[in-house]
């Protein structure tokens, strides 16, 4: 008995793509391997996947009329249909949507002009996860698993995080605090910090993609190498662009990672850091001045694998607070749907001190989201990390 043809819907305006596509994949249509479904817009493939239930790929751009590519996902994630995988396809320089995307439950991205060889094998990659989902659905013991692997899952990501503050007590020059809360379906938010000498230390907070055990040992591998490569490589840059050339040799099922990574001097208070398509952080001075640092975001870790970082340097002054945090935090849903979003936050540290400890700060970060919540249950993990530089 011949298999199924396995459709794949293709969302995009410009008519010259579906040109290209029909001709790159014309033999698999021939074949009987696919079946190809073509719409201009999010409107038009919400009415095309509701004829045709068998379509389980979609690809879509982000920039389209009537209804973008980011709205299109989330309708599709409310079918709640592990089955249905969303690839997104945008220009390399909106990587700020294609980061959103792909912590909203994009599989894959793709960028623009599309690479047809990239095409080809992002969807075998897709149906061979497809496939893996469909024989897992036939099993009855896909529940019991599922309560296996968030169990399993949380105890990697809670092992893998610092437990102990202050964690050194005997320096008085800075503090830091770290916190971390889980959602149910666990994600992949991490942070750690380490002593680099006598005069440096090191910190990173970071959001993988997925979910679950894949995401928790994924995060796992993320801070392992970024821990060792800070001993080693004096530039922040350095050390995530080999971390980076590591995690896309060991990258599979199209997860990826945010990170934010500095290394401060507390002996002269000179902060080196690089951002690898993380939200950015906030220092807040004496005088309670509130500063973003959103100079420079390069691309997320394990995406391209010859990817360049920039390093940026700055002077912090004594009794700095530097407050850094995952997207948990300021996209913290009500029970209207509205999103937190980075003004209440950026308010609710021009009124902090900065003699309050770090934790005293992260537990008011905590509270402003649980405050917002207003009960509703905790989409993804919350992370925030603060360090305080108080100078000599």
């Amino acid at each position: 008995m011949a298999e199924k043809p396995e459709h794949i819907l293709i969302v995009d305006d410009e008519p010259d793509l579906e040109i290209l596509i029909k001709q790159r994949l014309r033999k698999d249509v021939r074949a009987g391997k696919y079946v190809l479904h073509f719409v201009q817009n999010g409107q038009e493939a919400l009415e095309t996947l509701q004829q045709n239930p068998e379509i389980f790929i979609v690809i879509t751009d982000i920039s389209m009329p009537v209804m973008n590519g980011l709205e299109l996902l989330r309708r599709i994630n409310e079918m709640q249909n592990p089955k249905l995988k969303v690839i997104i396809a945008s220009a390399y320089s909106d990587m700020d949507n294609i980061r959103f995307a792909m912590n909203h439950g994009a599989f894959d991205f793709l960028t623009k002009p599309i690479n047809l060889t990239d095409l080809e094998n992002i969807i075998e990659k897709t149906l061979e996860l497809i496939l893996t989902i469909r024989k897992g659905l036939k099993a009855q013991e896909i529940v019991e698993h599922y309560d296996v692997e968030l169990k399993a899952a949380k105890e990697v990501q809670t092992a893998m995080l610092p437990k102990k503050f202050p964690p050194f007590s005997e320096l008085k020059e800075f503090d830091i605090y770290g916190q971390m809360e889980a959602a149910e379906s666990v994600g992949g938010d991490f942070f750690d910090f380490f002593l680099i000498n006598d005069d440096k230390i090191g910190f990173v907070i970071g959001d993988v993609s997925g979910k679950g055990i894949p995401a928790a040992i994924y995060m796992a591998l993320a801070t392992t190498i970024i821990r060792s490569f800070g001993q080693t490589y004096t530039h922040t840059n350095e050390c995530i662009r080999k971390a980076n050339e590591l995690l896309c040799s060991s990258s599979s099922n199209g997860m990826f990672v945010t990170i934010f990574y500095g290394v401060l001097n507390f002996k002269t208070g000179e902060f080196n850091y690089t951002n690898a398509g993380h939200n950015y952080p906030f220092l807040v001075t004496d005088k309670n001045k509130v500063v973003e640092l959103n100079t420079t975001s390069n691309v997320l870790l394990g995406a391209f694998d010859n990817a360049e970082f920039t390093e940026n340097t700055i002077q912090l002054e004594p009794n700095t607070l530097f407050v850094s945090y995952t997207d948990g935090v300021t996209e913290a849903m009500n029970k209207d749907k509205q999103l937190l979003g980075v003004s209440p936050l950026e308010n609710y540290l021009s009124y902090i001190s900065v003699n309050d400890s770090p934790k005293i700060v992260s537990g008011g970060i905590f509270d402003l989201v649980k405050h917002h919540a207003e009960g509703t249950k905790q989409s993804d993990d919350i992370t925030v990390l603060t360090l305080a530089y108080y100078g000599k």
